[in-house]
C-alpha cells in the first residue's frame, strides 16, 4: 500500500523548484503552519505579498486538485503535530518519575548508536576538511538548532578565525550577514524536523554563490540535502513535545575533536592565547569564595562585618 505523502514533506520535496513567489508562499506555511492552515488563498496570498492565482497555482504544484484540498491536508497535518502531547501521554502516562528517565535516555542512546552505523566517514572527513580550508564558515541554525549553531561556532572560533555565526530569525537579515559569501566560503547548515526553511533559503543562497555546503540534518530525505554534497546525519526524533538533540550534539562533538587533530599546534596557540588574555582582562576572577582561604577570598561584606566584629571585641 502507497503511503500517503504529507503537505510539509511535499513542500520540502518541491522546494527547489518552485518560483519565487511560490518559495514565499512555502516559507510561511513552513514557518507558520498553524496559521496557514486557516487561512484562505486571498488571505495567505496577501500575507506574503503575491495574488490569489499564485496561491493556487502553488497548491497545484504540490500535487492537489485545488486549494481547498491542500488546505485540508495541511490542517491534518497540523493537528497530527498538536496531538504530540496525547501522544507523549500514551507512552509515559503510566510511568514513573525514574521510569519516564530510563526510557528517554534509554531512547538517545539508541539514536547515537543508530547515528554510528549510518554516518558516511567519507562525509566526516570531507567536512573536516571543508572546515580547515575554507576562508570563512558561516554557520545556520535557528529554532531549536540554535544551541547546536552556538556551541558549534563557539568551539570553531577557538580552532580559526573566520568563523562567522548568522545570529539572526529575520531571512532578509541572514543574507546581508551573508552577503560577501562566495566560493573559497563554506556553510554548514543545522536543521531538523520540523525543518527551517530560513535555513534552507540561506543554503540556497550559499549554493547560487558556489560556496561549499555541509549540512547537519536527520535523513537523505530532509531538504536541508537539496544543496550539499556533505550531509552528516544524526537521528532527533522522540515521542514528545521536545526534540532530542544528542546525537547531534555528538555529532557536533565529534567534528570539534576531529578538527582538534587535524592542526593540534594551532589550537594550543590559541588556547594559550585565550588563557593570557581571560588572565590579563580578568574575564575569570582569582578573588572567587574560597571557604579554605577566607583572609584571601572571603567576599568583601563578609570581610567588613568580620573586621567590625573584632572592633567591637576590641571596645
Amino acid at each position: 500500500m502507497e503511503i500517503k505523502q504529507d503537505t510539509i514533506s511535499r513542500i520540502n520535496e518541491k522546494f527547489c523548484k518552485m518560483s519565487k513567489g511560490q518559495k514565499k508562499i512555502a516559507t510561511f506555511i513552513i514557518d507558520h503552519y498553524e496559521q496557514a492552515a486557516f487561512m484562505t488563498a486571498a488571505k495567505l496570498g496577501k500575507k506574503v505579498g503575491t495574488s490569489e492565482s499564485t496561491v493556487v497555482r502553488f497548491a497545484y504544484a504540490l500535487g492537489y486538485e485545488g486549494y481547498p484540498e491542500f488546505q485540508e491536508d495541511l490542517a491534518e497535518w497540523v493537528k497530527s503535530k498538536l496531538n504530540s502531547v496525547q501522544k507523549m501521554g500514551a507512552k509515559y502516562g503510566k510511568s514513573t518519575q525514574s521510569e519516564i528517565l530510563a526510557s528517554v535516555l534509554s531512547a538517545d542512546i539508541e539514536k547515537i548508536e543508530d547515528t554510528i552505523e549510518h554516518i558516511d566517514p567519507q562525509a566526516f572527513a570531507a567536512a573536516v576538511d571543508t572546515i580547515l580550508t575554507a576562508e570563512h564558515i558561516y554557520i545556520v541554525g535557528v529554532r531549536s538548532c540554535k544551541p547546536l549553531a552556538d556551541l558549534l561556532h563557539f568551539y570553531l572560533n577557538m580552532i580559526r578565525d573566520g568563523i562567522c555565526l548568522i545570529g539572526s530569525t529575520n531571512t532578509s537579515e541572514m543574507f546581508e550577514q551573508m552577503i560577501r559569501i562566495n566560493n573559497k566560503d563554506a556553510v554548514i547548515g543545522i536543521s531538523f524536523p520540523r525543518y527551517s526553511m530560513r535555513t534552507l533559503k540561506a543554503m540556497e543562497m550559499a549554493n547560487d554563490r558556489n560556496a561549499r555546503i555541509i549540512t547537519i540534518t536527520d535523513s537523505i530525505h530532509s531538504p536541508m540535502c537539496l544543496y550539499s554534497s556533505c550531509n552528516l546525519m544524526a537521528r532527533s526524533d522522540m515521542v514528545s513535545i521536545v526534540d532530542s538533540l544528542v546525537a547531534p550534539l555528538s555529532l557536533i562533538n565529534a567534528l570539534v575533536v576531529a578538527l582538534c587533530m587535524k592542526c593540534p599546534e594551532e589550537v594550543k596557540t590559541n588556547l594559550e592565547t585565550l588563557e593570557y588574555t581571560w588572565d590579563n582582562y580578568q574575564v575569570y576572577l582569582k578573588d572567587e569564595i574560597n571557604f579554605f582561604d577566607e583572609e584571601t577570598f572571603l567576599l568583601p561584606l563578609q570581610k567588613k562585618k568580620l573586621e567590625d566584629n573584632r572592633d567591637n571585641l576590641a571596645q
